[in-house]
């Protein structure tokens, strides 16, 4: 077994402190903080007041993006309400898209978002997009949402990018990031 597989295994037992660790294993306090940052980029393990804990699913909050963990900022956020009432909240409609193919379209009941001008929520799925413009406020490539094609073509006249709905929007994003790997979103 691996250190950082047995790291995993010890905080399961009890052990909560890196300092516990570094005894046990009778290394520095160095060689098990890299160890522990590694795991807490991998996203197995939360550092929090000084001890460790195994990240557990609670620990994913509405307030993080279930595909790139940024914070969600409302003025932008893309929630996906499940069925079974379950919500996947992403930062911006670009997390928001790539989250989509993720999800099984099956699973989802509704989609929320903002507009983009007036801030007022409306339904995602029914909502026109700009993917791909030289703007950028979150993850990029951007996709902007507006409740009129109107405001869209506006928007695109002035900072470019592709205007459409959230079906050919979920195929563009996909384009564009050029995917060829899995994205695993935290639900």
């Amino acid at each position: 077994m691996n250190r950082k597989e047995e790291i995993l295994r010890l905080i399961e037992e009890g052990y909560t402190t890196a300092k516990e660790l570094a005894r046990y294993f009778d290394v520095s306090l160095m060689t098990i903080y890299r160890t522990l940052r590694e795991l807490e980029e991998e996203g197995r393990i939360v550092r929090r007041h000084g001890t460790i804990e195994l990240k557990r699913e609670e620990d994913v909050r509405e307030n993080n993006c279930a595909v790139c963990g940024k914070d969600v900022d409302l003025r932008l956020a893309f929630i996906y309400i499940l069925k079974g009432g379950k919500k996947v909240h992403t930062c911006c409609a670009h997390c928001g898209l790539i989250a989509y193919r993720t999800l099984s379209p099956e699973k989802v009941e509704m989609a929320i978002t903002r507009d983009f001008i007036s801030c007022n929520p409306i339904n995602a799925f029914a909502a026109t997009y700009v993917v791909g413009s030289s703007v950028s406020p979150c993850c990029s490539p951007s996709a902007f949402v507006f409740a009129d094609r109107e405001n869209a073509d506006k928007f695109a006249k002035g900072f470019g990018g592709y205007i459409t709905d959230f079906g050919d929007a979920v195929v563009k994003m996909e384009e564009l990031m050029k995917t060829g790997q899995r994205v695993d979103i935290n639900i």
